[in-house]
């Protein structure tokens, strides 16, 4: 039998359960989400579960709603074969986004993650911006991560070492993997990262392969996979957001591809996503410098010297100011919504007058 360590439950998450348990409920992780239905894993099996009323009515937000790698306390009935959800303990880590369209308000991707796999293909899927994106989520959420290079077998050796010198400008920290899932190579590396007991999450676009390269680590097609469009747009293959134990020990959490990845509030992550302009930026003239148009600006001068790319430069200030805007409507939404609440307080308290 399976022990909590082995799904992941360090001291960590030790460390808050006298705050959490209580008689009659046990510690599971959430394995699965699809459109508000959950699965829940154990030490011995996975069963379906759902939220208690009283958790589900006491939401603040959202992003209180359990997701994929949350630790919960639970409490099983119909003879172990289903549960109910009463408390989500606390996240070590977090991977969320700013939600599709209009809304603005976060979105949970996964929790409790120790290595994001940021998946690109060195097909129609290259694109840097969308890369920086991704690290800056891993950063905001204080994941590791590790950039994945796909379909390796598509390129020439020559476009390949200048794509893996393309990204290898673009993050200071991240380890960088190039693979491919027809010929095999790079897997063997691949494999070597993944260690028993910790969680990696697959992130990128659809048709990068993420999929693919889930089924190699299997060793079956577990998991439908479709060729990309004609225009080199992936198609949707994953459609829920799941935790698959893997032979050696190691968890992954598949997600479907994002093809919108907007920010929100991850000034943080924009600095940890983009050290070298921040280090730039110790130097500029100014402290409070918004590296645009100020005279003795350290990264203007970077940018014109060549030191520093356009490129990477604007994808920086772009990330900035998309956060600093986002951010500011979320608060001003937030600022409504408690305003709103005291209203019906108040109408209710008048009401038993």
């Amino acid at each position: 039998m399976m022990k909590l360590s082995d799904l992941g439950f360090d001291q960590w998450f030790q460390s808050h359960v006298s705050d959490l348990r209580q008689d009659g409920r046990d510690i599971a992780r959430i394995s699965a989400v699809d459109r508000g239905a959950y699965l829940i894993r154990n030490q011995t099996q996975e069963v379906p579960a759902e939220l208690a009323g009283k958790f589900y009515f006491q939401l603040e937000s959202s992003t209180d709603l359990p997701c994929v790698g949350d630790w919960v306390a639970v409490q099983y009935h119909n003879n172990d074969t289903e549960a109910i959800i009463y408390e989500v303990f606390p996240r070590k880590t977090f991977l969320r986004r700013k939600f599709a369209g209009e809304k603005v308000d976060f979105q949970m991707i996964a929790a409790n993650i120790d290595v994001a796999f940021i998946v690109q293909s060195c097909h129609f899927d290259f694109n840097v911006r969308r890369m920086d994106r991704y690290l800056v989520m891993a950063a905001d959420g204080g994941v590791e991560p590790i950039v994945v290079l796909t379909k390796t077998d598509l390129i020439a050796l020559e476009e390949l070492e200048q794509k893996l010198a393309t990204i290898t400008s673009c993050t200071v920290t991240a380890k960088v993997l190039a693979i491919s899932n027809i010929t095999g190579v790079g897997f063997d590396k691949f494999q070597q990262v993944l260690v028993s007991g910790r969680t990696y999450c697959l992130l990128g676009s659809s048709g990068v392969g993420k999929t693919t390269l889930l089924n190699r680590l299997i060793g079956q097609d577990a998991f439908d996979t479709k060729a990309v469009s004609g225009t080199g747009e992936g198609i949707h293959t994953t459609t829920r957001r799941q935790l698959i134990i893997l032979n050696q020990g190691a968890m992954l959490i598949d997600t479907p591809g994002m093809r919108e990845l907007g920010l929100l509030g991850v000034s943080e992550g924009v600095n940890q996503g983009f050290e070298d302009i921040v280090q730039l930026s110790l130097n500029c003239r100014y402290p409070n410098c918004g590296h645009t148009q100020e005279p003795g600006c350290a990264v203007l001068a970077a940018v014109t010297s060549g030191a520093l790319t356009e490129e990477r430069y604007s994808s920086y200030i772009k990330l900035k100011k998309e956060s600093e805007y986002h951010e500011l409507s979320y608060l001003d939404k937030r600022k409504k919504d408690r305003t709103f609440g005291r209203f019906i307080k108040s109408v209710k308290k008048q009401m038993k007058l």
